[in-house]
């Protein structure tokens, strides 16, 4: 029996340097979207900021309806809506209409919010992120089913809140919770059963926690009377792939720069440029992929075995490479890595070995077939309109006589 086929897609903050048109950026992010759905990609996950300079989607919504209208058959998902930035019915009407309007190819990602410097031109304080996110998911869980929600907090409230479509998705627009280290987001997706955006999967910490919150979001959804199902495990890590690994190498030099003085100086992942080659630096840590299919191949690898299995792998999308080689390294993904997560060559390689083990008996079987038609031409024509290599190489013997 085949496995379920893993999913492959990508998390888009994305990241653009100050150096290039904002507008040109965000025009690639959309045709990055419709090249992920030609070659057969799954899910593309879209990010929420509104500072930094870099993450510069401000509304994954917008960017939603943009890109639905130019692609046929990948789902698209905000990775991840900012909870404690929203109103939580605004937020759910929002996805509701997405939701119609996408014909159910919409997802939910959510989290407490990336960026401190968010939360602070919101006024918000960073310590009550977490809260307001888990308060505001479970309206927004409720809303998404189409049900009334009344609630009052100290930073929204609802008063017998609904919305005005039910969901075109059954029971429910797909909604999954961000996770990074903490039980966090394990929390939230085993409370109502949702699915689980492991954000820094491939970091040392996010690594090292993958089993745990997996085994967090479990135990949760199991004292609440939920479910929560592997296959809704989103794993979340940057790769860029060439034909050979000095390729890859000469790709990234192109951008890598630009990110790890994003990562190391303004955003929360903790990198440093110090102490040798930051390509050496990030493959030996194992946070990061440059190189060939092999090397993806092996760290999806390493990734099933430290979680234990998941759904779908998410490339971190990182603008580390000139466009033509970051869509070609997407095209490799496509070609040389999918099939071997999605089992779709082993037919072909149970065909291929099963007409080659029986290839004598097939090519013996032809030779007769087409011996006999010639035979068959000869005693009514002769052979000499046969030719003589075709005649030996069938095993006649062509007379003088038959040649006159």
């Amino acid at each position: 029996m085949l496995n379920a086929k893993m999913r492959f897609g990508a998390f888009i903050a994305p990241f653009h340097p100050l150096d290039e048109n904002p507008t040109l950026a965000l025009e690639r992010d959309l045709e990055l979207v419709q090249w992920m759905d030609t070659l057969g990609y799954d899910e593309a996950w879209i990010g929420e900021h509104h500072s930094a300079g870099y993450e510069i989607i401000a509304s994954p919504e917008l960017f939603i309806a943009t890109v639905a209208e130019r692609t046929r058959h990948i789902r698209l998902g905000t990775g991840v809506s900012s909870l404690p930035y929203h109103h939580p019915l605004m937020l759910a009407d929002r996805i509701n209409q997405l939701d119609h309007i996408t014909r159910g190819r919409v997802m939910l990602g959510c989290g407490p919010g990336a960026l401190p410097s968010d939360a602070f031109m919101m006024g918000i304080p960073v310590s009550a992120q977490r809260d307001r996110m888990d308060e505001a998911l479970a309206c927004i869980v409720k809303l998404l089913r189409g049900e009334t929600v009344t609630h009052k907090s100290d930073w929204f409230e609802l008063n017998n809140a609904h919305l005005q479509m039910t969901p075109y998705s059954r029971p429910s627009v797909e909604i999954a919770v961000a996770s990074q280290v903490s039980p966090t987001g394990a929390n939230a997706a085993g409370r109502h059963g949702l699915g689980l955006l492991s954000i820094g999967a491939t970091s040392a910490g996010g690594f090292n926690a993958l089993a745990s919150n997996w085994a967090i979001a479990e135990d949760t959804a199991k004292d609440h009377g939920n479910h929560v199902d592997r296959s809704a495990w989103r794993l979340v890590g940057p790769m860029h792939i060439a034909e050979t690994r000095e390729q890859a190498r000469a790709d990234v030099a192109f951008g890598l720069e630009n990110w790890m003085y994003y990562f190391s100086k303004v955003a929360a992942l903790p990198l440093s440029m110090e102490g040798g080659d930051p390509v050496d630096n990030l493959i030996a840590s194992g946070l990061a992929v440059i190189g060939t299919p092999d090397d993806a191949i092996a760290q999806l690898e390493r990734l099933e075995k430290q979680s234990g299995g998941f759904g779908c792998f998410l490339s971190l999308d990182h603008n580390w490479a000139p466009w033509d080689r970051k869509k070609k390294s997407y095209e490799m993904l496509a070609r040389y890595v999918f099939p071997k997560f999605q089992q779709t060559n082993i037919n072909r390689e149970t065909s291929l070995a099963w007409a080659r083990d029986n290839r004598e008996t097939f090519i013996g079987e032809s030779q007769a077939a087409v011996g006999a038609r010639i035979a068959s031409h000869m005693e009514k024509k002769g052979a000499g309109n046969i030719a003589p290599e075709i005649l030996e190489a069938m095993g006649f013997n062509k007379s003088p006589a038959a040649a006159e």
